[in-house]
């Protein structure tokens, strides 16, 4: 067999999105996909021409090896999607600069491929499914941290794995869904396309989705906030847009949200209170001795959205704290900045929740699950 595809081992219709492989035949395989909610480009690490990898733990995708690989135009539309970043090589190839809003950057060809899915739907044998050519980052070099060997934009541009799939395979449709394990697992999480991204657990409920002006992002509204049984405060239209995103840890909330939710959350737990050993996290407690600090002694809070559908995200106590250091949890929600104004559901507030995204509906569903068990045969 040629090194002519790339094979994610995953499932197209239910997949594991996180410590995914990525392999190319002739035995290329590389630990791929870290799924991001809010950004579009695809990209896998890419062997350089004559350089050799010196690294026995990076994997990298030897484009000369594969006989469907393929370079895109810098004046097609797939080029322009990439924004600013993108410009002409001297052989009128789409190169990009695509920066993270943490900073990080990452730098390639943007490039063709056939990708083959490694599918296994509910009591189904597994079987692969080709998609050819699918557009991709083929990524020379990186500025920052990235825990992988690549990245799956999950946004709602036209680069998008979302959207292309979407167009390739339409049963699909633009649907896909995710359920993060706690980030103390060691399981992967499930990343769901098509049918199998319908969200039915008891309690699921939708919000609509809101035009925030960037078709990359999905912002639903948020109408209140609440601890335990007690709503702590009521946002205003001009106020409520929330980024829905998988890719960012903490919870960024207005700081009107932010300053009741302090005040109420410090009344009601009894841990003693001490600095952020950091001096970014606001509430921050000892609990050297507390047992299971994550499970008891926390309340429950509630990001209630609007729109008339009951959706909500209930925060367990392992949503809305981190452990920062042995002995100290800090709550993993921080207030927006001038520099960093926009809301944002962080991935730690979502996990255990399977959230699911219809496009075509244009709306956001939620519902509280166990994560492991719920899509452990994925």
């Amino acid at each position: 067999m040629s090194a002519s595809v790339l094979v994610l081992a995953a499932v197209l219709l239910a997949f594991a999105a996180t410590g995914v492989a990525v392999a190319g035949g002739d035995g290329f395989s590389v630990e791929f996909i870290h799924r991001d909610s809010p950004s579009d480009l695809v990209w896998v690490k890419c062997k350089k021409e004559n350089v050799n990898v010196t690294s026995p733990t990076e994997k990298q995708f030897d484009p000369s090896r594969s006989s469907t690989y393929g370079h895109v135009s810098c004046n097609s539309a797939a080029c322009a999607a990439l924004g600013h970043g993108a410009a002409c090589d001297g052989d009128s190839n789409c190169c990009y600069l695509y920066a993270y809003g943490d900073g990080s950057n990452t730098t390639g060809l943007l490039s063709t491929e056939t990708f083959t899915f490694d599918a296994a739907g509910d009591g189904e044998k597994s079987r692969q499914v080709r998609v050819g050519g699918v557009k991709f980052g083929c990524s020379t070099a990186t500025g920052g941290s990235f825990p992988s060997d690549g990245l799956v934009g999950l946004g709602g541009g036209a680069v998008s794995l979302v959207t292309q799939l979407a167009g390739k395979v339409t049963s699909l449709g633009r649907r896909f869904s995710y359920c993060l394990v706690p980030h103390t697992s060691n399981t992967s999480s499930a990343l769901n396309f098509g049918s199998h991204a319908a969200v039915t657990e008891p309690g699921a409920a939708s919000t609509p989705l809101v035009d925030s002006g960037i078709e990359t992002y999905y912002t639903v509204s948020l109408a209140a906030v609440k601890v335990g049984n007690k709503t702590v405060a009521e946002l205003s239209p001009s106020k409520s847009n929330i980024i829905v995103d998988s890719g960012t840890t903490l919870t960024f909330l207005h700081p009107s949200v932010m300053a009741p939710l302090v005040d109420e959350l410090s009344r009601r737990i009894g841990f003693p209170r001490v600095e952020s050993p950091d001096g970014v996290l606001d509430l921050c407690y000892d609990v050297t001795g507390g047992g299971a600090p994550l499970v008891g002694g926390i309340p429950e809070l509630a990001l209630e959205f609007a729109g008339g559908g009951g959706a909500e995200v209930v925060m367990k106590g392992e949503n809305a704290f981190v452990m920062v250091e042995e002995g100290t949890i800090c709550l993993a929600m921080i207030a927006t900045k001038e520099e960093q104004p926009v809301s944002i559901l962080g991935n730690l507030a979502q996990q255990n929740i399977h959230v699911g995204y219809d496009l075509d509906a244009g709306e956001v569903t939620f519902a509280a699950a166990d994560c492991v068990r719920r899509f452990s045969s994925s």
